[in-house]
């Protein structure tokens, strides 16, 4: 069902967008009224995203997208705003877990896997996005943080610390582009079920018992689900949210209040 308003006419892109909490967003973006730039590597899931949100009435298109490469980025970039004439919403949201090591046994080619895609790729996609957003005249940034961008714990090293450059990342630009008229803002998701935690609970172990143990960590007593995300971004994009940027959205069932 699509709804006039929230961000009719915006025109957004979705990195990582054809799984999780990125799918989730740019089906609440088009049921909100934006043009949704499907982005991602898993082509497969991303043109069935469109297709499916085009039998329910929104708009969206698939690109082929690693963050990691500038020349795919920029390209990307380039062809969104050819078809659209402008880009007013970008969410930096394709990122990954890395290995599960103690610091000292990481490889650096483990290391920069995680922060190619999930630093440099934040940084790619908004150093050719903003340009677009400038002549725009407005535009709004939702960088996906976590609450490990907030607080860590001993684990995954590289993506903890991948989450604290996006956190600080967020505020720099919120800082720099402020005055032109470009939002730009953290989301803090706390375990949500995605592939991505699902994937990581299996290797854990048993996965009811690792399911049970995520949840306990929460104070509301569960995980949360991808949509509890996806309208804290729709909330970013659109105008309601005018007077917020260098924020910090904290969606996490109260992790971060221990």
């Amino acid at each position: 069902m699509k709804h006039a308003g929230r961000v009719q006419d915006e025109v957004a892109i979705v990195t990582g967008a054809s799984l999780g909490i990125g799918r989730a967003c740019a089906q609440r973006l088009a049921e909100h009224g934006a043009f949704v730039a499907v982005t991602d590597v898993l082509e497969e899931e991303g043109r069935a995203l469109v297709n499916e949100i085009r039998q329910n009435g929104g708009d969206a298109e698939f690109w082929h997208l690693d963050v990691s490469d500038e020349s795919q980025v920029s390209g990307v970039v380039k062809a969104v705003y050819e078809a659209r004439g402008k880009i007013t919403v970008l969410v930096n949201n394709a990122g990954v877990s890395g290995v599960n090591k103690p610091t000292h046994e990481i490889t650096v080619e483990e290391w920069d896997h995680v922060m190619n895609i999930n630093v440099k790729g934040v940084f790619l996609c908004t150093k050719h996005v903003v340009p677009k957003m400038l002549e725009a005249g407005h535009g709004s940034i939702i960088n996906l943080s976590s609450i490990y961008g907030l607080v860590s714990a001993k684990d995954v090293p590289p993506y903890h610390a991948s989450k604290g450059a996006v956190r600080l990342m967020s505020k720099t630009d919120a800082l720099l582009y402020g005055s032109q008229g470009i939002r730009v803002n953290s989301v803090h998701p706390g375990f949500i079920w995605t592939p991505m935690v699902e994937s990581f609970l299996r290797a854990s172990g048993d996965m009811a018992s690792g399911r049970a143990a995520a949840d306990r960590l929460h104070p509301l007593g569960h995980i949360g689900d991808v949509d509890d995300i996806a309208y804290g971004v729709l909330y970013l994009a659109s105008n309601e949210s005018k007077f917020v940027t260098g924020s910090e959205l904290v969606i996490d069932g109260g992790y971060t209040a221990q």
